[in-house]
């Protein structure tokens, strides 16, 4: 009776030992794009502003399209931990701006590679705006971001599944946003700022204001208002933020 018993063991053990070694979900080509996942995720939290005590806001710039080498300077003066959410079609030849931005404290996320409506489009469209973009960027920086800003802040649920298989673990909206003449405008809520807030700052259609000028001039409010400019993704990490209303 001990030879069938041994027999059926070896069998077993044969069996769990076949796939050894081998990566699951590579069939598809997933696990070639940066953060990219065989299984289901779970879906990010979508966040306009972060619960905290802390007296903080946070500065987050769109697209790219503005290259002003004196913000270079602010940033590092003020020692600002702003996130830029970059697209690609719009930096064009212009990253070498965004290392140096790297370089004294900002940080880099995602913002797609051609900057097109999301909401409505088929998974594979997103999935390919989305990881596409995390390539680029990990490609010219080393970096695997982890939040994203759907171009126009609109999304779906297809939106959310893309961002999670491609390795995002937020998706940035925002509460507040400085228009081209450096006013804050409020998507909900009432106006002004308040701790926590997540407020975006677009790129400019003209050159005057600069962007520069348009963040002196957000950072007096902000001082006015007894709070300081915190790095989101360390409140991120802490607290999963609040999901955002609508959509």
């Amino acid at each position: 009776m001990r030879r069938p018993a041994a027999a059926l063991l070896c069998a077993v053990l044969l069996a769990g030992c076949a796939g050894a070694g081998q990566r699951p979900g590579t069939s598809d080509g997933r696990a070639q794009d940066p953060g990219a996942v065989s299984g289901p995720r779970r879906l990010p939290p979508v966040v306009d502003r972060v619960d905290t005590r802390d007296p903080v806001v946070f500065l987050t710039y769109d697209d790219g399209a503005e290259r002003d080498p004196r913000f270079v300077a602010l940033v590092r003066e003020r020692r600002l931990p702003v996130s830029m959410f970059l697209t690609d079609s719009v930096v064009g030849p212009g990253y070498g701006h965004f290392a140096r931005l790297r370089a004294v404290g900002a940080s880099i996320q995602n913002h797609t590679l051609d900057h097109p409506a999301l909401r409505g489009l088929p998974y594979a469209g997103q999935r390919a705006e989305i990881c596409g973009q995390q390539q680029k960027l990990r490609s010219r920086f080393g970096i695997i971001p982890r939040l994203f800003r759907p171009p126009y802040g609109t999304y779906d649920t297809t939106t959310l599944r893309a961002a999670a298989d491609c390795g995002i673990t937020a998706v940035v909206l925002w509460r507040a946003s400085l228009n081209a003449e450096g006013e804050l405008t409020y998507t909900r809520g009432r106006a002004g700022l308040r701790p926590g807030d997540i407020v975006s700052v677009p790129s400019g259609e003209t050159d005057s204001p600069t962007l520069t000028e348009r963040t002196v001039r957000l950072l007096r409010e902000i001082e006015r208002r007894g709070l300081r400019v915190g790095r989101l993704e360390d409140h991120l990490e802490r607290t999963p933020g609040r999901r955002a209303a609508g959509n």
